[in-house]
């Protein structure tokens, strides 16, 4: 974690020292975001702890990048970095907006656009479960589904751009074209050239990245996608 209370350069460099000589395949790097409604933010609102400004939480952020990549983690996405071949895999299929099925109480699934839950009570789910789908049709049908988003393709084609620029290396145009039958570089014709003339992505062969100043601003990139 950066950003942290009264956390200074000097911490982070003994975290990182202390992270190395561990050597593990993955690592991920998380600012602190202050949520309303806890006692760090009442803390926070009534001057009670000092956080870093942003300047130099930024500047934290860009010393691990470097400390991490001089010692063989690959930075594959915003806040994740990996020894080769050791990327996450379930995040990546969230980021690349692979479906995947969740069976059992409680477990979510993304399929066909639709974003759903199972319940979380065992007995209802086992005692509707034995049911069946009424209609017969839908394999994955649960009386217990709770139904969390519904995507237009439309909706689906923003995400796509919203979650490919997470990684570093970007949005594959090619996969694009290939899930959606559209290119991006004229579906988001608007978006991308404002953004490429703020200097925050850019169009690397068959890929839209952000550049190093759009990973200090990702947010507001992000925000383009919604």
């Amino acid at each position: 974690m950066i950003g942290l209370p009264n956390q200074t350069i000097e911490n982070i460099k003994s975290s990182l020292k202390k992270i190395i000589k561990l050597n593990p395949e993955h690592i991920s790097v998380y600012s602190l975001i202050i949520e309303e409604g806890t006692k760090l933010y009442e803390k926070y609102k009534n001057k009670q702890l000092e956080l870093p400004d942003e300047e130099s939480e930024r500047r934290m952020y860009w010393y691990v990048k470097n400390i991490l990549e001089n010692n063989g983690y690959v930075h594959y996405e915003i806040s994740n970095f990996a020894k080769q071949g050791y990327e996450s895999k379930h995040n990546m299929d969230c980021w690349t907006q692979n479906e995947y099925i969740g069976f059992g109480v409680a477990a979510h699934s993304y399929l066909n656009g639709k974003r759903y839950s199972n319940t979380t009570d065992i007995k209802k789910y086992i005692s509707q479960n034995k049911k069946g789908d009424p209609k017969g049709s839908d394999p994955f049908w649960s009386p217990n589904q709770i139904v969390h988003e519904i995507q237009t393709v439309e909706d689906m084609q923003k995400e796509y751009m919203l979650l490919g620029l997470r990684k570093i290396e970007g949005v594959s145009i090619q996969s694009f074209k290939n899930k959606f039958q559209e290119n991006p570089i004229f579906l988001f014709r608007k978006e991308l050239n404002k953004l490429v003339e703020q200097n925050l992505i850019i169009v690397d062969g068959n890929f839209i990245r952000l550049t190093n100043k759009g990973l200090d601003l990702a947010n507001y990139v992000w925000e383009k996608f919604v």
